[in-house]
């Protein structure tokens, strides 16, 4: 039977991209065989984790020694005051009732300096930590946003959005949580149990090893919380995960879900996830309770002994009164920061849950690397070459492609037709490059695109999808997307070209309108002129148009019809289009089906052979009436 321990790690190790895999990987495993795979998935996931924090720790770790030292000095003056303590009662005192004060104000001197010396390193040491916390936290936030927008369009798809945004929000929070105030906590409570522990075995060793004594439990609960507090966090960073999941989907999604009326259906959904975050968060809380509760008890019980025994011994005139009472001083502060560490604790576990979440992305690879020595195209003239190409999202999903043989010279309108799911926009993401094929090569230029340089290919090939997708900013901002140091005459003679000038300049603030969040404030044929825009400043030699004119309606579609004419001018041109007004203009087409190219001329050509794509011209007729 599987511990809550085991099931934890299985759930995280499930979770993350690259380690373990989904419950139904699990089915069929031995028992032993399920047991030594946890335990593997464990130490990679702390292994990873580690390695992480060892690179943020690197560039900064001069300032966390000099911290380190900040903080044991304020420890070791701040551990002072109860000698002192000790010796204004047992000497200063005595020297006052013989008429001598002056012993007793140094005493006092001594422990007023030794606490506004503590203050003041630990003032210093806040300072440095805290910038070096920031810096950590800085390096973190831009290694996660650098390192998503560098993974593959297939990671993208199969990582939702929302769980990127948990590795930088929740997950953040805990990390930063960490820094900010566990370390701290950490370090002086270490600082103080030890140079407190070794004070007592100074002052008194059989009153030292009867509280030693107490350590025994604490040992074995601080090692129950452990393991238990472990299991629990893991659970709250996946559950806090599907809450900011749902939440996302809902909000990008808001126009279907009231469209359908989906609202009760994703309360439900949302609050399952949020009853599932609050029982993982009950149950960290509940152990972290029971750990805090333990602590105490054994804490008063251990200084209840030791005074009972050490006031016997003082009365007895085995023990002097000051001795006691800084012993019963230094206990005080002996166990106080067992609280502060039971929060560290606390935190620690939740940030290691969350760095194993963050590790797990930033380890991914993309799936369509960058070349080691990659190849320079020798021209830009944008010929494609399809050389026994096939493909497959996925070992065990079926192929979309089949071999497939295509020459696409330089400067030739390629027009790509058939059914839904026939294999015409995988084509088009082979030539950007979103996907490697599963065999053969696609070729720029007799380049194969593995061996381009990305900043080499993204210059060279262009696309214009159906999504059309604006960023917050101005319209100028948009058009200049992909050449951000283009004049504005540039980008203005760019929208004249395709026919998008005219409805900018009657904006409220023409190029310096705000289109608003995914350029919600143009309507869908706006936006595609935009984008259309975007392409052809751009200046590719190869441009992709992917269901680009979908979105059109028919006097916006005619205009587009005549600024392809001048956007395709001189530049190969792969164009997927479901409207065959779009098509016509073509040079080629190709029509696919099944991932093959089962016909293959010009328009004209193959409306005359009256074969499918001549059905398809013929049923495009028909709807025009």
């Amino acid at each position: 039977m599987t511990g809550p321990t085991e099931q934890a790690d299985r759930d995280a190790a499930s979770d993350e991209p690259g380690v373990g895999g989904s419950e139904s990987n699990w089915r069929g495993v031995a028992a032993e065989d399920q047991e030594e795979l946890t335990r593997g998935a464990t130490l990679l996931l702390a292994a990873r984790s580690r390695r992480l924090l060892g690179a943020l720790i690197r560039p900064v770790r001069g300032r966390l020694v000099l911290a380190l030292s900040l903080v044991t000095l304020s420890s070791l003056s701040f551990l002072a005051g109860p000698l002192l303590v000790a010796g204004a009662i047992d000497q200063g005192v005595p020297a006052a009732l013989d008429g001598d004060p002056e012993p007793v104000l140094w005493y006092a001197l001594g422990y007023a300096l030794s606490n506004l010396l503590a203050g003041l390193f630990q003032l210093c040491f806040a300072l440095v930590s805290g910038r070096a916390n920031q810096d950590i936290l800085l390096d973190l936030r831009q290694r996660i946003f650098r390192h998503g927008q560098l993974l593959s369009v297939s990671f993208h798809e199969k990582y939702t959005s929302g769980k990127l945004i948990s590795r930088m929000t929740s997950d953040l929070d805990s990390v930063q949580e960490l820094l900010e105030e566990g370390l701290d906590s950490l370090i002086t409570s270490l600082l103080s149990m030890v140079g407190i522990a070794a004070l007592l075995l100074y002052l008194d060793l059989p009153l030292a090893l009867i509280m030693m004594a107490a350590t025994i439990p604490l040992v074995v609960i601080t090692r129950w919380f452990h393991r238990r507090s472990r299991v629990s966090h893991r659970q709250t960073r996946s559950s806090v995960a599907k809450v900011i999941v749902q939440y996302v989907e809902t909000m990008n999604g808001i126009r279907a879900v009231q469209a359908y009326r989906r609202q009760d259906r994703n309360d439900t959904i949302i609050d399952e996830f949020n009853q599932d975050f609050r029982t993982a968060n009950r149950r960290a809380l509940n152990v972290l309770a029971v750990f805090a509760g333990s602590v105490k008890w054994i804490s008063h019980l251990s200084i209840a002994s030791v005074l009972a025994i050490g006031g016997w011994w003082v009365a007895t005139g085995t023990l002097e009164l000051g001795v006691l009472t800084a012993f019963l001083l230094y206990m005080r502060r002996y166990y106080d920061p067992m609280d502060r560490l039971a929060m560290f604790l606390n935190s620690y576990i939740s940030a290691t849950a969350a760095l194993e979440k963050i590790s797990g992305v930033l380890e991914e690879t993309p799936s369509v690397p960058e070349p080691a020595e990659p190849t320079a195209l020798p021209t830009m003239s944008g010929a494609l070459r399809f050389d026994g190409v096939e493909f497959g999202y996925g070992p065990e999903l079926p192929t979309v492609l089949h071999p497939l043989d295509l020459d696409i010279p330089a400067g030739q309108t390629v027009a790509l037709v058939g059914t839904t799911g026939a294999g015409k926009s995988t084509l088009a993401k082979l030539v950007a490059r979103f996907y490697d094929p599963t065999a053969g090569a696609v070729r720029l230029d007799d380049v194969d695109l593995r061996q381009l340089a990305e900043a080499d290919l993204r210059r060279a090939v262009a696309m214009v999808t159906q999504e059309s997708f604006l960023f917050s900013g101005s319209v100028a901002d948009n058009i200049a997307f992909g050449r951000p140091a283009a004049s504005r005459a540039e980008i203005e003679a760019a929208a004249k070209a395709v026919g998008a000038h005219e409805f900018i300049v009657g904006l409220p603030d023409g190029y310096d309108t705000d289109v608003h969040k995914r350029g919600g404030r143009l309507s869908a044929g706006q936006r595609q002129l935009v984008s259309f825009a975007r392409a052809f400043l751009a200046d590719p030699a190869v441009l992709v148009l992917d269901e680009a004119t979908s979105s059109l309606d028919l006097p916006t579609e005619r205009a587009v019809q005549n600024a392809l004419e001048t956007v395709l001018a001189g530049r190969t041109a792969l164009i997927i289009a479901h409207r065959l007004s779009t098509v016509l203009i073509a040079d080629r087409v190709l029509v696919v089906d099944g991932g093959r190219v089962v016909e293959e001329g010009s328009p004209e050509e193959l409306i005359a052979a009256d074969g499918r794509f001549a059905g398809l011209h013929r049923a495009w007729q028909d709807s025009l009436v």
